[in-house]
């Protein structure tokens, strides 16, 4: 999801787009085979710079400086980006197409979905890009993605597969969208529908937008439908508004149709238990496992955040039951400015 020094791209100098490389020539869409204004859509994608503290719970796994995009929805300056590029930071500028940095604060983030909403806090020459429904949108379908810095870094592409989408890091998706070719800044961009609308938000490089072998590569869009259910709490109060999923702060990968523990985060949960990296997941409380999302939807069910959780493991050809008591992730987090 992202390296240690950012979380997309490489490094940069200062607050403007003149290291940004913008999309090849001919990848980029023809403006006038639109069905909306391709310009006006561009001004309202910003590129976002944010600061985090060295001493801030993601520092070393998303970096204190992290570059990507955030995209303007609403008249009073509220921008949507994907949460990871914001937690924890303490510092956020939004870049225009001309390059000027303009002030910007950070209003929430929701880690269930991977909202992020800024606000810019002065005006802009931009319109605010409505909403649209990824569930209308079909596979096949011909798509915009936008980045910010201006025309030169929107592409044309193609939704080749909407799927479930497991992450390691205890995310899990019922449908995410998955587009080619590459964007090269793809943090935060903003997936458009053939009408303008904005459907999708950047999240990842993947190498598997087609659950094929031989599968091109592309990016792993997460769709904005959910995002009008909790939009005016997330401004509110910087969080959805609903429960905090027990989280286990472990990393879990399938190898061979077996979970493994792969990673445990320092002082969370799963590392303060008897837990072992290495050890096979084969169930929760009882309940067998097979996948990512069985596994997650399972500890999910079991009840809100500091729940304990018991573990079926499998460890030197033994099985043994081992509970974790669960915690809030966002209370690992530092505050937010102002809240």
């Amino acid at each position: 999801m992202a390296s240690i020094e950012r979380a997309n791209g490489n490094e940069y100098e200062g607050e403007d787009v003149a290291g940004r490389e913008p999309v090849q020539a001919e990848l980029r869409p023809r403006a006038d085979k639109l069905d909306f204004d391709l310009a006006a859509a561009t001004r309202a994608v910003f590129t976002l710079h944010a600061k985090v503290p060295s001493d801030a719970f993601t520092a070393q796994t998303l970096g204190v400086q992290r570059e990507g995009n955030a995209v303007l929805i609403r008249d009073d300056g509220i921008a949507l980006t994907i949460g990871y590029l914001i937690t924890e930071a303490t510092t956020v500028s939004l870049v225009d197409a001309a390059g000027e940095a303009k002030a910007a604060e950070v209003i929430g983030y929701d880690q269930a979905t991977g909202y992020g909403l800024v606000r810019l806090q002065e005006p802009v020459d931009a319109r605010p890009i409505p909403l649209g429904m990824a569930s209308k949108i079909h596979t096949g379908a011909d798509v915009t993605i936008v980045g910010g810095g201006g025309p030169n870094f929107a592409m044309a592409a193609r939704l080749l597969s909407k799927r479930e989408f497991a992450g390691y890091w205890e995310y899990l998706l019922d449908e995410a969208l998955f587009t080619a070719p590459v964007h090269p800044h793809w943090s935060g961009a903003a997936l458009l529908s053939s009408a303008g609308d904005l459907v999708g938000l950047g999240s990842l490089y993947v190498q598997d937008v087609l659950p094929a072998e031989n599968s091109p590569a592309g990016n792993m869009f997460v769709p904005t439908d959910q995002l009008k259910g909790i939009i005016d709490v997330l401004v509110e109060t910087g969080q959805s508004g609903q429960p905090a999923r027990p989280w286990l702060g472990m990393f879990v990968t399938e190898a061979d149709g077996v979970l493994v523990i792969a990673g445990m985060v320092e002082s969370g949960p799963a590392a303060r238990s008897n837990l072992r990296l290495g050890d096979s997941i084969m169930g929760v409380a009882g309940e067998d496992v097979s996948d990512l999302p069985e596994f997650y939807r399972a500890v999910w069910a079991r009840g809100p955040a500091g729940s304990s959780i018991r573990l079926n493991i499998l460890r030197d050809g033994r099985l043994r039951d081992i509970s974790v008591r669960t915690a809030d992730r966002n209370s690992y987090l530092k505050n937010m400015p102002g809240r």
